[in-house]
Parts: structure tokens; sequence; C-alpha cells
């Protein structure tokens, strides 16, 4: 791997309908003073909070110290400051009063918005559990998280009132931020990238270019297109003035190359191609593969030859900014955007997202962390995630909110950028905070305006400490997939956790653990063949239950039904029902907490994407000469993830690892390359021919208790012999993989 100073590393990594205050309590510290929403003017709904249900400010240093609480591990709840006795008992008087009244109106909702049969179930589970506790620990578990629950149970079905009516409307995500974005505040600066503002009426009428664009080229609703563009706001205008056409733009990470480019074009029936001029080398070396009648348009982000008709850009100077006609105008429920996963197996899969989808993903998560209109949002993560995609860039088109986007991550630069704009809120993952951790002190760290990050793989080992160098009040960690339904946030602040769900009423969030095996990672059935759930401290696969109509519950899968079914347990907890099978290991303390374990199958992450081996292998393998070969991830100290560790069969020592390492560094992104490789010498093989991965696994890197050669990848992405030396240096952290 090519290294640079840690301090300039650049890599890559991977709400409209006014969002109203949720009814229910205000109790709690995950939000601090967020304001309400006046639902009036918006120019001053901005400066107002977008979704929470606040109630009180919060004097400087109260937040502080209940923060530290959370992080030392204690309860997170205020103590009151040490007040009387008879304060004491007041306050839990006016709490008692408040959970009865909370209590009823939450029974009342419930009953309106989900029937009196629902309702019932719910009380004869609860008053189950009641009796299987014990009593008194089921009281202490309702005073421990019944706020907890009620405050996220009010805000979910909030949501779901606000996006009922866009769907009463038809309304799409391009329709949203026309009708509210547009029309409420055609001025406020929607991105800021680099030097250069973009305002939600700009945005807008580039959108309408391109729409009109599309349709004078002759494309209709239900066309793919395919996006292959670096980070900056035309990737939004693009995929946004498609889709008002009803085309489906395929999201395409740029970091593919060969094979897996060609794959992510050809799975998602790509009609056209529209690509950044700076990768034109990737597209150059699979334009013989493609198939002859697909079209493809350049885009450059400074003027394009006058003479070159194969730049979108001269159709765009040339098209009418104003609003579309297509014959067939799509509609709420129809498709919007394919994202790319690379799921457990196999290259990467094409994930539906449907506008009824994006809208779910954005607008569900705003509500639970409790995000605000006057939010100015920074994601230097690539626009082809969901993450930065649909969670931050969403905000931007169904809420009017603010999003400064950086073309590529820079450790040095984030707190930078984050100072310059003056951000509210912005995202991370794990290993984004770890090359952060490592850049020098300086005035940016603190002197900032963040309220908030948000994202994914914010490890517990770094947690406390990046929180406390930078001054970062709140966490809002979530846990998710593109295509999935299991998933979850952590809205209070709760050190370590990745979300949570309810122990007092799980049927709310159909959210579970369950049993699998560690080496198959197959479901463990009891005598009735149904799933069993994990107990507290049992670490499990994470499921969500699917249920067709509703739209939070959906499984859309990818374009590849067989891929989509692969991801689908059935008779779960009741013969016919059926869940999403995440693949992944979690698991739940007493209250409900849940906390990420590790991946299961056959892919790993590294460098904050997900790696399919088998995808790797089948690269791995031809360039060294079709040999066996399998590839699987190792823990290396000090680093997020796993690093990838290839096992090829050498038996007769012919292996050239200078070719392999050459072929490597073409054929596949940084963070896909193995960074160790193992040639076997003696190969131990199972009944059906394959190699025992496990085995491979559980030896890793360690030379002590390995007899074939082992060589690592070294700062220049060369592969070099790896000594016990170089082996020692690695694991005490002082070579850096």
């Amino acid at each position: 791997m090519k290294t640079t100073d840690i301090n300039e590393q650049e890599w890559d990594v991977e709400k409209g309908l006014p969002r109203g205050v949720a009814v229910g309590l205000s109790g709690g510290d995950d939000d601090g003073g967020h304001d309400r929403s006046s639902g009036g003017n918006p120019n001053t709904r901005n400066a107002n909070n977008c979704c929470d249900n606040a109630g009180t400010e919060v004097v400087d240093g109260i937040h502080d110290k209940r923060q530290q609480q959370r992080l030392d591990g204690g309860d997170s709840k205020s103590t009151g400051g040490g007040g009387s006795g008879a304060r004491g008992a007041v306050c839990a008087a006016v709490k008692v009063i408040v959970a009865v009244a909370a209590f009823t109106v939450t029974c009342a909702f419930v009953w309106y918005t989900m029937g009196l049969p629902f309702l019932l179930q719910v009380i004869v589970i609860a008053t189950i559990a009641f009796v299987a506790s014990g009593g008194y620990k089921f009281v202490y578990l309702v005073y421990r998280t019944a706020p907890r629950d009620l405050r996220a149970l009010c805000r979910y079905y909030y949501f779901l009132y606000t996006a009922k009516k866009l769907g009463k409307n038809n309304w799409t995500v391009a329709d949203v931020f026309k009708h509210t974005v547009v029309k409420n505040t055609p001025h406020k600066v929607l991105f800021a990238f680099e030097d250069k503002e973009w305002t939600a009426l700009q945005v807008e009428e580039y959108s309408n270019k391109v729409a009109n664009v599309m349709l004078e080229r002759g494309f209709k609703k239900g066309d793919v297109v395919g996006l292959l563009m670096e980070n900056r706001p035309e990737f939004v205008g693009i995929w946004l003035g498609m889709s008002k056409v009803g085309i489906v733009t395929a999201l395409i990470n740029y970091n593919q190359r060969m094979v897996s480019l060609l794959h992510s074009i050809k799975v998602a029936n790509c009609t056209s191609l529209i690509y950044g001029a700076e990768l034109s080398s990737d597209i150059d070396d699979i334009k013989g593969d493609l198939d002859n009648d697909i079209k493809l348009f350049k885009f450059s982000s400074t003027p394009p030859p006058a003479n070159d008709g194969t730049y979108l850009n001269h159709f765009l100077d040339k098209a009418s900014p104003s609003a579309p006609n297509p014959p067939e105008k799509p509609g709420y429920n129809d498709k919007l955007l394919y994202i790319y996963t690379s799921g457990t197996t196999g290259y990467p899969k094409a994930a539906i997202i449907t506008n009824v989808r994006y809208i779910f993903i954005a607008g569900a998560y705003a509500y639970q962390v409790g995000l605000k209109y006057s939010d100015r949002f920074y994601t230097p993560m690539p626009l082809y995630h969901t993450a930065a995609g649909i969670m931050c860039i969403g905000q931007s088109l169904l809420y009017g909110c603010t999003t400064v986007i950086r073309k590529k991550f820079s450790a040095s630069g984030y707190f930078q950028d984050i100072s310059k704009y003056n951000c509210t809120a912005a995202q991370y993952i794990g290993e984004m905070c770890r090359y952060i951790l490592a850049t020098p002190p300086k005035a940016d760290d603190t002197n900032h305006k963040l309220r908030i990050i948000f994202g994914n793989g914010l490890k517990p080992q770094i947690w406390k400490e990046f929180v406390s160098r930078f001054n970062v009040p709140r966490v809002a960690e979530f846990y998710g997939s593109t295509e999935g339904n299991a998933n979850i946030a952590n809205t209070d602040n709760t050190f370590g956790a990745i979300g949570f769900v309810s122990r007092l009423i799980p049927s709310i969030y159909p959210i579970s653990i369950i049993r699998v095996n560690p080496e198959t990672c197959e479901p463990v059935r009891n005598a009735a063949g149904l799933c069993t759930r994990c107990n507290p401290g049992e670490p499990g696969v994470i499921v969500g239950k699917i249920i067709s109509t509703n739209p939070s519950r959906q499984f859309l899968g990818y374009v590849n039904n067989e891929e989509s079914e692969k991801k689908i347990v059935r008779d779960v907890f009741d013969k016919g029902d059926a869940a999403f099978l995440s693949g992944d290991l979690l698991v739940a303390d007493e209250w409900g907490y849940l906390y990420f374990k590790d991946r299961t199958g056959d892919t790993f992450r590294w460098k904050g994407e997900n790696v399919s081996t088998a995808e790797v292998e089948g690269v791995v393998s031809n360039i060294a000469g079709y040999r066996d070969c399998v590839v699987y991830g190792v823990e290396v100290p000090n680093s997020e993830g796993r690093a990838g560790m290839a096992a090829i069969v050498d038996k007769d020592n012919t292996l050239d690892v200078s070719t392999l390492s050459d072929g490597l560094q073409k054929a596949l992104p940084s963070y896909a390359r193995p960074l160790f490789i193992r040639k076997l010498n003696e190969v131990e093989m199972t009944g059906t021919y394959k190699l025992k991965k496990l085995d491979l696994q559980r030896d890793g890197y360690d030379i002590g208790r390995i007899k074939d050669q082992v060589y690592y990848s070294n700062s220049k992405g060369i592969y070099q012999e790896l000594t016990i030396e170089a082996y020692t240096d690695i694991v005490s952290g002082k070579i850096r993989l």
C-alpha cells in the first residue's frame, strides 16, 4: 500500500416536509437544548429544532457533566445535583405522574394507530414479562428504559405520520425537494463544495436541465443509467434530475476498475453511463467489453473541449432550467437509485432504493437522533454510499439543511473544515476517527460549533479519547445496511452502543438477535424448527422481521433476485414468517442496548469498506496463474476492522510475488488488496475440495506458528517477506498497515 503522512492522508471511505415536534416525554439528556419546530415561516423554522421534543435549555456545564457520566459508564440520568430529600420526593412524584400520563397517552396513540388487538397484545406481553422477570426487576427495567423507549416510539410514529402524507400525495424525493425546500427557502445554501456554494434554486434548475437533456436524448421511466463520479454537488444534481424522468441511477463506486467495474455496470442493466473525466482511463480499460449500444457521457468539472460531443456539459449548457414534463411521472413507490453493497459473497450487488425507502432512511434517522433544520452538515464520505448519499444528502434534499461536501477524506482537514464552514453535525466512520486522532493537536480540534457526530464503527477503545480531545458533545452511532431493514441508532449518547431494542415492548420494532452456528453462520433452531433468541450478553446475528406492507420493515433486496433470497431467513419465530439476515454478530445488555461484535460469513471490513473475499479470490487466482487461493480477514493491532490476507497454493514455489503485487495494484482498490500473502506448501481441503479457511484464519500471519512463507505489503505497496523483526514491528504498531 502507498502510504503518506497521516496528517495529510487523502483516503476514500465509505429532510421537504417539515419535521415537527414529537409528542411524548421531554425527559432525557440526549438532545441538549433543542428548539421546537414552529411550523410557521420557513426562515424561522431554519433556526428551530426539526424533530425533537426539547422543552428546556441546558445550562453550560450541565451537558458536559452528563456527557462525562455516560462516558464513564455510569447512570446517564441527572441526579439533580444532590438536592434535599423533599425535593427528591417531589421529583419522584412528578416522574410517576409523568410516567402514568405518558403511558395513558401512548396506549391511546397505539390504540388509534395500530388498533385495539395490537394494544392488547402488547399489554399481555408486558404482563407476562412482569411475571417472568420477578416483578421488581421489571419495575426497575421500566424505570430505566421506559423514557427512552417512549421517546423513541413517539418520534418514530410522528415520522410515520409525516411520511404517510407524502405517500398520499405520491411525492418522490424530487417532489419533496421542489414543493417544500425550493418553495420555502429558494436562496438558502444547500451545498458548499470547495469555494462554491449552491442554493436550493440552483440545484433545482440544474437538475431540471439534466431531466430535460435525458428526455431529449430518448430516455424514459425505468431506464437505468450508471453514474461514476467523484464527490461534487453535480453528482447529486445529476441523479436528482434523472429521477424526475423516472430514470433509475446506479451509483457506482469510483474506486472500482476492470472486472469489478464492468460487473457493476452490467449487473444493474445500465443502458447508459455518465462518468467523470478524471475516470476516463478506467472506462477506456473496459470500453471494449461493454455492450455496443450503451451510451457514454463524459462530465468535466472544467470547461470541456468545444468540439467533443461526448461531454454531457455541452447538452446541459443548452438545456432549459424549467421543470420537465415526462410522459410518465414517477411516484412514491418507484425505484430511485441502485446502491451497491458487497453483501456476504460474490461481486458487488445492486441494492434497490425506492423513493419511499430514501425518505425513510434519511427521515427516520433524523427524527430519532434529533437533527435540526439549522444544522450544517459535513461529509467527506463518498456520495455513492448510503451514509453520505442518503443519510447526509437527504437532510438537504428533504429538509433544506446545508451540507458541506469534501471530495475526499483528509485526517488533518476534518476539523479544519468543520471549523471553517461552521458545521454543527458531521459524519464519520470508525477508521476515520482513528486517523484523526493520530494527527498532532491544533486549535481547530476544539474551535468549532460541532454539536453532534453521526456514523458507524467508532470503537469503544477510542470513543472516550476522541470525544474528549475534540470536544464532541454527542455521538449518534448507528447500525444498518443499504439493503437491510435491521437498522438501529444510538439516540441517547450511550457509550459504545450502536442502538437499542425495547426490552418492554420488543414487538414495536421487530429486530432480534438469534443464535447461529459460529462456523457455518446458520441459525440454530429448536425442536419446532424455529430460531432461538439470544439472552442478554450472548452474541448472535441480528435479524429484522420482513413486513411487506410496512415501508420500514420491507426488504427490497437486490436487482438479482437470487442474491436477495440468500439474505432471507424463513420460519424465524413463527411458521411462515421471514426476516432479513444481516450476517453481523451483535450482543445486547440487560437494558436492550446493542453492541457490535463482528461480521460473519465471507465479508470483512477494512478502511471503512466491506470487502468480499469471493471477489478478491477471483482476482488473486487469475493473476497468480489460476492457482487455488482463499482470502480472509485477520486482525491487526491498533487497526479498525480486519486486514485482507490471501493464502495461495504454491507447491512448486513458482509464484512470482512481484508480478502478483503489480497485478493487484492495477486490478483492486487499495482497501481490497490483501496486505498479507501466504504461500501454501501443504494443502488441506474439505470433502468438497475447498481450503479450510477457518484454520488459515486462526493462524493469521503469526510466523511463529506458520511454516509457509508469508509476505506483507510495505509502505510502497510491494510485498516483502515477513521476518520475525517485521512481525514484531507490525504487532507493536511500529509498522503501520
